[in-house]
């Protein structure tokens, strides 16, 4: 009978760190969903981009070095290797588009055309649904670092290979151009 009380010890540490393990499993796959809602956005704006800068440049051609870059930025995205570099490339891209519609800003013929106006609602709808996917990725985020760091969970979060992750942070560029209220003319 002496021997039942380290196996009822034994027991309630392997059910612990069993536990403790699903736990921190669970909580990395949340994040994981969270990173692909965004990827999914992020790839609704990648496949809009090019109509959007099709319709710009047939009023803005002469603006060719904006058109360039954002193409640029967008072979990026294509060519990120991984997650780490796509983010940066999205990021960079959603700079290159700020360039684009700074150039549509002075024309406002374009701005008046129907299929600008629709590719601009479904880029603003797109840009909406991307800032709520970052909010729950970095809220995921957060709750899988609190999770690995607590204890006992830090007990067994580095031996079996769950590290902190990165939150999604825009640029203080980007940043400073989301915070820009927009220049609104009416009629001239």
């Amino acid at each position: 009978m002496e021997w039942l009380a380290p196996l009822g010890i034994l027991g309630a540490l392997a059910v612990t760190v069993i536990s403790l393990y699903n736990r921190l499993v669970a909580l990395r796959q949340n994040r994981n969903n969270a990173y692909a809602d965004i990827d999914v956005q992020l790839k609704q704006r990648f496949d809009l981009i090019p109509n959007l800068v099709e319709t710009v440049k047939g009023y803005a051609g002469h603006e060719k070095d904006v058109f360039e870059k954002v193409t640029k930025m967008r072979a990026k995205v294509s060519d990120a290797n991984n997650p780490e570099e796509r983010l940066s490339a999205e990021q960079a891209l959603g700079k290159a588009m700020i360039n684009v519609m700074a150039v549509a800003e002075n024309y406002p013929e374009l701005k008046a055309d129907q299929n600008f106006q629709q590719l601009m609602a479904e880029l603003s709808d797109i840009e909406n649904k991307i800032a709520a996917a970052r909010r729950f990725f970095n809220n995921a985020t957060s709750e899988y670092n609190t999770a690995i760091q607590q204890f006992p969970a830090n007990l067994i979060a580095g031996p079996f290979g769950f590290k902190t992750e990165t939150f999604y942070e825009v640029e203080d560029a980007e940043r400073e151009a989301l915070q820009k209220a927009p220049d609104i003319k009416f009629g001239t």
